[in-house]
């Protein structure tokens, strides 16, 4: 089959299309022929050598897929068959002809979705659920901050907190981005972080209120601000580090607001997590997808020999919503 192997850290150039031998499923795993394959961040950072596959994945960039069930490893309980269109989860090995996974991240794919734009949906809606619903706990009626607002977390996160009754403000750094997040997206707050102080322009927007849950890509680069914007018994929840790793913690502030901060990743976290998490989101975000109220975006398509390309399109940050590999 063919597969994407990085030859070493750097740009889009260092991805190169090889021929590689079929994965073979093992006990509890399902047999994927891939039709598609979504772009995420963390693609990125491991193309650029900063986030390695954890112990036992497959070196393999990709972190979700959609297609059709080939067969089955030894044990498989879960009601499938082969030919069943889905979507699956995984620590790795998406950009490829086929992949093994745990049936626990294998889902069928939700009524009224394409089998390519499918792709799309596994990774971001197990992290924005697992985030903030199961983490953070925001509740209905509650002010939530999500950061970067095209793109797929972005997207996601927004659609979800409004289906959930959330007062929704998010950040975006053009003016076009940010009529997006309102017109098109249903945010009720959209702030271009490159021209506003996103804390003091929430607080402005919002009754003088901050943000009952902060979603965050960013990391280092806003923490400061990330506190300053959070309500009294606010949570911060990082899940992304693009503004770097290390920042000061004014936590004088964070005490005074009896507020607190969570860091969290999907990746690394074992089978039995990731399974929780799926049947949760098959339970609470499927049915909010096939009934219209979270849209799957898909910004763009690429074959999979094109898989440079893709990532320089992901790059230029021009993209509203996902880009996928189409096998």
């Amino acid at each position: 089959m063919k597969a994407v192997y990085i030859s070493e850290p750097g740009g889009p150039e260092v991805l190169e299309l090889r021929e590689v031998p079929p994965p073979v499923p093992g006990p509890g795993e399902v047999l994927i022929d891939v039709v598609a394959a979504g772009l995420n961040r963390a693609d990125v950072q491991q193309r650029r050598g900063f986030y390695p596959p954890p112990p036992g994945a497959s070196d393999i960039p990709g972190l979700e897929v959609s297609g059709r069930i080939a067969g089955f490893g030894p044990g498989v309980t879960k009601p499938f068959s082969v030919g069943d269109k889905v979507v699956a989860l995984l620590a790795g090995g998406g950009y490829a002809g086929q992949v093994a996974v745990p049936a626990g991240q294998v889902l069928r794919i939700p009524d009224g979705v394409d089998l390519v734009t499918a792709a799309s949906l596994p990774e971001v809606a197990a992290t924005v659920y697992s985030n903030l619903v199961m983490t953070a706990q925001l509740q209905a009626g509650e002010t939530v901050l999500i950061h970067g607002a095209t793109g797929g977390i972005g997207t996601m996160a927004i659609q979800l907190a409004k289906a959930l009754g959330a007062r929704v403000a998010t950040t975006a750094g053009t003016a076009e981005k940010v009529g997006t997040a309102i017109a098109f997206l249903g945010a009720d707050i959209a702030i271009n972080y490159a021209e506003e102080d996103f804390a003091e322009s929430l607080r402005a927007q919002n009754g003088g209120k901050g943000a009952d849950v902060i979603l965050d890509v960013v990391g280092a680069k806003y923490l400061g601000q990330n506190v300053d914007a959070l309500a009294d018994y606010g949570r911060l929840v990082v899940i992304g580090l693009q503004g770097g790793t290390k920042a000061e913690l004014d936590l004088g502030m964070l005490l005074r607001k009896r507020a607190a901060i969570i860091a969290t990743s999907l990746r690394p976290r074992p089978a039995e997590e990731k399974a929780v998490i799926m049947t949760a989101v098959r339970d609470a975000v499927w049915p909010l997808v096939a009934d219209g109220r979270i849209r799957p975006l898909v910004a763009k398509t690429f074959p999979l020999d094109q898989v440079q390309a893709a990532h320089r399109y992901f790059d230029s940050g021009e993209h509203v919503g996902k880009v996928l590999l189409v096998t």
